[in-house]
Formats: C-alpha cells, sequence, structure tokens
C-alpha cells in the first residue's frame, strides 16, 4: 500500500487540510492518509490552543467528509499523542514507529507544507527522516519545494512537489476569526464548527 502520512497541530483542522490530503492523495496515488495530530511540536513551545484530544476528535469529523467508497481512506491517528512525561513529540520517533508497523512492502510518504518543509534541517534527526519516508512537499506562494535547504542528490529523490493548492487560510487566522466571533463556515465543515461551540474552543 502507499500510505500518507499528514502530521500537524491540526489547531483547528480546517477544509484546506482536506483539499490537501486529497490532492496529494490523487497525484501520488495514496491507498491510506492518515491525519495525524501531534502531541507537543518541538519549534513551537508555545503549544496548541486546544487538547489533544479535542483536535484529534476534530481530525475525526474531518476525515469523515471523505466518502468511504470513493477514492482512498482518510483516517484519524492517535500515533503522534502526547508522552506521559510531557516531552516533545519529534517526528523521527513517530515516523520510526510507523515504518515498523507497516509492511515492508508499504511505501510511506510524509505529506508537509513547502514553509515547515524549510525548516526541516532544524529538525532531529534531518538525514534519516529522508529515509524514513518520501515527503510529498505542498507548495506555498513564496516558498519552493527544495531552495536552500541544502540536501544531496540522492536525497532529492525523495522530495515530491505538490502545486496547485493554495487553500486561502490558515488554523492562525482561524483561530483569530472564532475568537472575534466569526462562524468561518466557508473554512470549516459544519460538524467541526459545532464541535467548537460545543466545546468552546478558540475562545468561543
Amino acid at each position: 500500500m502507499r500510505i500518507g502520512f499528514f502530521g500537524g497541530s491540526f489547531d483547528p483542522p480546517h477544509l484546506g487540510h482536506l483539499a490537501v490530503a486529497r490532492a496529494a492523495a490523487d497525484k501520488f496515488s495514496l491507498d491510506r492518509v492518515l491525519f495525524v495530530p501531534t502531541g507537543i511540536q518541538p519549534l513551537k513551545p508555545a503549544g496548541p490552543a486546544a487538547p489533544f484530544e479535542d483536535r484529534l476528535a476534530m481530525v475525526a469529523l474531518l476525515c469523515a467528509l471523505q466518502p468511504e467508497q470513493h477514492g482512498p481512506h482518510f483516517e484519524p491517528s492517535s500515533l503522534d499523542a502526547p508522552h506521559p512525561d510531557a516531552a516533545p513529540n519529534y517526528t523521527v520517533n513517530t515516523l520510526t514507529r510507523l515504518r515498523n508497523e507497516l509492511s515492508p512492502e508499504d511505501e510511506l510518504f510524509s505529506i508537509v507544507g513547502a514553509d515547515t518543509f524549510h525548516g526541516l534541517p532544524r529538525w532531529r534527526s534531518p538525514d534519516k527522516l529522508l529515509n524514513l519516508a518520501d515527503w510529498i512537499v505542498v507548495s506555498r506562494p513564496g516558498f519552493s519545494h527544495v531552495d536552500a535547504v541544502g540536501f544531496a542528490p540522492s536525497q532529492l529523490e525523495h522530495i515530491h512537489l505538490l502545486e496547485g493548492v493554495h487553500y486561502p487560510t490558515s488554523a492562525t487566522s482561524i483561530r483569530s476569526l472564532l475568537s472575534a466571533g466569526s462562524d468561518c463556515d466557508d473554512q470549516l465543515p459544519r460538524s467541526i464548527l459545532d464541535y467548537i461551540h460545543i466545546h468552546h474552543l478558540y475562545g468561543t
């Protein structure tokens, strides 16, 4: 199988995330896409605004929008849940654990935005990351996928650009709009909006 690993804060998950996953699955013939909220991101010490359990529940609601009978299977995953000792979640450890759970014949692809990918050299064990999975890098305005990153030619073979997915939103802007009283109904599905309001997330 060809499996996509889509990690991130998902704080909250929005329609842009769904568009990216669908485009990646279509272009790279993915059979499954795992939506994997991160417990504690090492490079974001302030932490997420919503608890992990709420972000995972909202990811499940987002995945439910993918029709089971059409295309790849989208599923939420708690693979990157917070550690009991509150240690940071390192992607290299999470991908290693996932790789060990998969069949040797399975192909693993990590889906990431180009702006985030540019910071990959600051992640733990960046060379190992490129050995654990191929990387689907989603283009962003002003960011190309490998400029100035400094990877070797053999490593670049594991990096693939996904262009044409420019969903005009971000979780940061959505949180600001929600706290200001907007419903963001053009950026969030109704199921997630309802969840946010019921659980009083993001100042709602």
